[in-house]
C-alpha cells in the first residue's frame, strides 16, 4: 500500500533530530534564547518549521514565561495531528508495531481525542470513533473497510479540521455496551482478535497503553484457576515449567482476557464480529491439551493483578477490579496508575527526543503524570509540559 511521502520525509527527519540531540545539547543550546527556543519547541511538537508570525507569538510567550501558551501554539499546526500524533499511535495499531502504515480508524480515533481534550483515560472504553466530516466526499465509514481512512490520507487532508466525533455504535452497528475505545476498531480488531485466542488484543493493549509487556510484569503466586484449557499444566512433561513460567503470566491474563470473549474478527468479511452472549469458539481452543482448565462461559472478568506484586500498577481503588465486557475491562486499565505514566513518558520521548534518564526528569514526569491526572486526562497538556521542560536542551 502506497505510503503519503510527506509523513515518511517527516518521520526520517525527526530519525535524524533523535540522533543529533545529543550533539546539539553538547553545543550549548541550553543557552539559546527565546526565539531559538520557540523555533526548537515548534519542530518538535509539529516536525516542521513555523511561520514567521508564528514564531514571532512564540517567542515574545517564551520571553513573557508562557512557556505552555507557546507549545500550545506549535499544536494548532495541522502537522502535529497529521504527522506527529499519527507517528505516535499507528505502530499501536498492528503486531509489528512499525510506523510504516496507513491512517485508520484506531489511529484517527486517538487524533481526534488528543485535540478534542477529550479524557485520555477513556481511551480504552468510550463508544467513541472518529471519522472525516460530512461534505468531503469520503468513501463511507465502512466496519468492513479501511477505505474511508484511506481516502484521508491520500488526499493529504488537514486532520485537525477533517475529524469530527461520532459513536461506534451508530457507525459500526455495535450493540449498546460493546464498545470499548481503540480496542474495538476496524484496525484493532483486525491485528489483534483475528484468529488465535484473543490473548494478543490484552497483550498488546498492556504493552502499548500501559508500558509493560507479559513478561515484565509476570506473577506466579497468583491463583491459577482461571488458566483455560489450552494451556498444558506440564509442558514437555514437566509440571515446574508451568508452575514457574506458564502460571506468570496466564493466571493474570485469562482472567483478564475472557472480557474479549465475545469478540472475533472475520477475515473473510474483514470486520470484527461481536456474539452478544455467546462465547467464540477459539476460546475452546486445544480443550484437550488439559481438561480439567478453566471453560470460559461468559465475559466476566476479574483482575488478580491488584494483589501481589502487580498492585504497583496502580489500580484505581474505587474500582471494582472485576466486571463483563471489553469496556469495563477497558476503564480498569485506563485509570490505573501504569496507564497515566505510560501516556506521559510517550510523550516525553516524543517532543524530548529521548527517554527520560536522571533525578530531574523523573521528577518531571512525575510531576506530569499528576498534573496529567488532575487535568482530566488531557494530553494536549502533557505535550505542553514536555516541551517547555525540554525546549532548552
Amino acid at each position: 500500500m502506497q505510503m503519503d511521502l510527506r509523513n515518511l520525509l517527516l518521520a526520517g527527519t525527526r530519525s535524524v533530530l533523535v540522533a543529533c540531540g545529543l550533539a546539539v545539547a553538547l553545543a550549548g543550546t541550553a543557552n539559546a534564547g527565546p526565539r531559538e527556543q520557540a523555533k526548537r519547541m515548534h519542530d518538535r511538537i509539529a516536525g516542521v518549521p513555523p511561520s514567521a508570525s508564528v514564531l514571532a507569538a512564540m517567542e515574545a510567550d517564551i520571553a513573557a514565561g508562557r512557556n505552555e501558551d507557546a507549545a500550545m501554539r506549535a499544536m494548532e499546526h495541522p502537522s502535529f495531528y497529521s504527522v506527529t500524533l499519527k507517528n505516535l499511535a499507528t505502530p499501536w495499531t498492528n503486531r509489528d508495531r512499525t510506523v510504516f502504515a496507513p491512517l485508520n480508524d484506531y489511529t484517527a480515533t486517538f487524533i481526534g481525542m488528543v485535540r478534542d481534550d477529550f479524557p485520555m483515560n477513556r481511551l480504552l472504553s468510550a463508544d467513541v470513533l472518529y471519522v472525516g466530516r460530512a461534505g468531503l466526499g469520503l468513501p463511507g465509514v465502512s466496519a468492513a473497510s479501511n477505505d474511508h481512512y484511506a481516502e484521508m490520507e491520500n488526499r493529504h487532508l488537514d486532520l485537525r479540521d477533517a475529524l469530527q466525533a461520532t459513536t461506534q455504535a451508530s457507525a459500526y452497528g455495535l450493540p449498546p455496551g460493546a464498545a470499548a475505545g481503540v480496542m474495538t476498531t476496524r484496525a484493532a480488531a483486525q491485528a489483534f482478535f483475528v484468529a488465535g485466542t484473543n490473548r494478543a488484543m490484552f497483550r498488546f493493549t498492556l504493552l502499548n497503553h500501559l508500558c509493560h509487556d507479559l513478561e515484565e510484569i509476570q506473577d506466579t503466586s497468583r491463583p491459577s484457576d482461571r488458566i483455560r484449557q489450552d494451556v498444558s499444566r506440564s509442558p514437555g512433561g514437566d509440571s515446574r515449567l508451568f508452575l514457574n513460567n506458564c502460571v506468570g503470566c496466564h493466571s493474570g491474563m485469562d482472567p483478564m482476557a475472557q472480557a474479549f470473549a465475545h469478540y472475533d474478527y472475520d477475515e473473510g468479511q474483514g470486520r470484527m464480529t461481536y456474539s452478544a452472549g455467546q462465547v467464540v469458539s477459539k476460546y475452546f481452543n486445544n480443550d484437550e491439551t488439559f481438561r480439567p482448565g478453566y471453560v470460559t462461559r461468559d465475559d466476566r472478568w476479574d483482575n488478580y493483578w491488584r494483589s501481589g506484586p502487580n498492585a504497583l500498577l496502580g489500580w484505581d481503588p474505587s474500582l471494582p477490579g472485576s466486571g463483563a465486557g471489553a469496556s469495563s475491562l477497558g476503564e480498569e486499565l485506563g485509570n490505573s496508575e501504569a496507564f497515566a505514566s505510560c501516556q506521559v513518558e510517550k510523550v516525553f520521548r516524543t517532543v524530548c527526543l529521548r527517554s527520560p534518564d536522571d533525578a530531574a526528569d523523573r521528577a518531571q514526569i512525575g510531576s506530569m503524570v499528576a498534573s496529567f491526572r488532575s487535568s482530566g486526562f488531557r494530553l494536549k497538556r502533557v505535550f505542553a509540559d514536555s516541551a517547555a521542560y525540554c525546549m532548552g536542551q
